[in-house]
């Protein structure tokens, strides 16, 4: 062989050695990623069909804009999960723990404070009494999760675009703009609202059974994604549970019925693992889990609804004059 054709010959297998070694590298990424891709509560089709139901369901004495906007609201189901990629390092931190919270690790805190930072003072007290032994980081905010703040604080600024509208409207000035905040609030909120009747988003016990396990309840890593994102697009279609969906509720409280909201998932959390046990979510599942699976997805959607209609009626009350911040320098007052 001339020297020529050795060169060549050698030049192919460096570049196919190249090429094998880059697969493999891709390949290696790919298993890692998945193993540490974070868990999505309901996956996107639990979360589009929520969203999409509760739209359906919006009341005639609604703005019609809203109602017309079932598209819109649905694909916005999904939207802060699509906040989440590793890319976006500062989104991603900052929010992860709005997607779910720990309900076992506030059992001593009842009631739960209203405000997100009232909520965190009460867990750094918590953690200074901790003995080491006791794991005090256990009591970290983003540990423990900020589910209902979130929340509240999407339904809080859905409330303002709401009154802005109704202002507007009484003007006579224009309304676009405001109805576009308003669209996207209303699908935002969906998203929290949706994680929280995932009873996998209330509790420790998220991914795999931890601690005492009198059940034989499984201790592997996947139950939360079989359950809410594989058995979920199998099986379950947004019309299986609509009828299960009614005429929205003014909540006189929205927090507190919310956290009771939240405490009910949480209740559920060993139906989750028994159906697991018994095969009910692996491939066609069980009527048991359709059932099970059903009524969690209607609970999302009705609770949904309720939270945008109360936000609607809420917006018409007149807003309180806010009272003058204290003097730095003034004398305290009793």
């Amino acid at each position: 062989m001339r020297l020529e054709e050795r060169e060549q010959l050698q030049s192919e297998l460096n570049a196919e050695q190249f090429r094998r070694g880059l697969i493999s590298l891709a390949l290696i990424a790919l298993v890692l990623l998945l193993q540490s891709a974070p868990a999505f509560a309901w996956g996107n089709e639990g979360h589009v069909a929520i969203n999409r139901v509760a739209a359906q369901k919006i009341p005639a004495t609604m703005p019609q804009f809203l109602r017309r906007a079932v598209v819109e609201i649905a694909y916005l189901g999904p939207e802060p999960d699509r906040w989440r990629s590793p890319s976006e390092f500062a989104l991603k931190n900052a929010q992860e723990p709005d997607h779910f919270i720990d309900l076992e690790r506030v059992s001593w805190l009842d009631p739960l404070p209203a405000g997100r930072y009232e909520f965190y003072r009460k867990l750094y007290e918590k953690r200074a009494a901790t003995s080491a032994a006791d794991h005090p980081d256990d009591y970290l905010p983003e540990r423990v999760g900020l589910q209902p703040y979130i929340t509240m604080e999407v339904y809080g600024r859905l409330k303002a675009a709401f009154r802005e509208y109704r202002q507007r409207v009484a003007a006579h000035q224009p309304t676009q703009a405001v109805q576009q905040a308003i669209i996207f609030y209303a699908g935002w909120l969906g998203h929290y609202v949706a994680d929280g009747s995932q009873p996998l988003h209330t509790t420790i016990q998220y991914n795999g059974w931890v601690g005492p396990n009198p059940h034989g309840y499984t201790t592997q890593r996947g139950i939360h994604a079989q359950f809410e994102t594989a058995y979920v697009a199998a099986n379950i279609t947004a019309k299986d549970f609509a009828g299960l969906v009614k005429n929205p509720e003014r909540l006189e409280d929205p927090f507190a019925r919310y956290i009771g909201y939240l405490r009910q998932s949480n209740d559920l959390v060993d139906n989750v693992y028994e159906l697991e046990k018994a095969g009910g979510l692996t491939g066609k599942g069980t009527p048991a889990a359709f059932d099970f699976t059903t009524r969690r997805l209607a609970a999302g959607s009705q609770m949904l609804l309720n939270l945008w209609y109360t936000a609607w009626l809420e917006s018409a009350a007149p807003v309180p004059e806010h009272a003058s911040p204290p003097s730095a320098t003034a004398p305290p007052t009793n």
